[in-house]
């Protein structure tokens, strides 16, 4: 009888230490999105802001995939798309404006400043300009998902 009595109160108290022990237990944190894109612009802040679409690349000068996505994105400046290159060290402010923490950042912005579609970090030429396509014109593109969830 007194074995099965400090069988219970062992059990009982093994139950009380494993307790506490799950108790102070933090869980994860929950994961985070380290970096994001805006998704208004004022299209005041830019150049062109009468222009009915904006291609805005966010770049720094110590960026060496910024001159690349850069150099893809002017190629698509015309009467309707206005190409502005937005360098960190020029322009900082804009950068933290929108809060942009990695380049190259690239965003396709309608006349209103939303952000139709974008892409941060390197960017294939086709894929840049099938976005641009797809935002001008829905339906344009074999692919109407690019850019939407970089």
């Amino acid at each position: 009888m007194i074995l099965r009595i400090a069988a219970v109160v062992a059990a009982m108290l093994i139950a009380l230490i494993a307790s506490i022990i799950l108790r102070r237990r933090r869980p994860d944190a929950p994961t985070q999105a380290s970096y994001q894109m805006p998704s208004q612009l004022d299209r005041a802040d830019f150049i062109g802001p009468d222009v009915p679409w904006l291609v805005a690349v966010f770049t720094s000068a110590t960026c060496g995939t910024c001159e690349d996505v850069a150099s893809k994105a002017a190629v698509l400046a015309c009467r309707d798309v206005e190409v502005m290159r937005i360098d960190f060290t020029e322009q900082p402010e804009i950068h933290s404006r929108y809060n942009i923490q990695a380049v190259p950042t690239l965003v396709i912005a309608d006349e209103h400043g939303v952000v139709r579609a974008g892409f941060m970090g390197p960017v294939k030429a086709q894929d840049l300009w099938a976005a641009v396509a797809e935002c001008r014109e829905p339906g344009s593109s074999p692919e109407p998902e690019l850019g939407k969830n970089s």
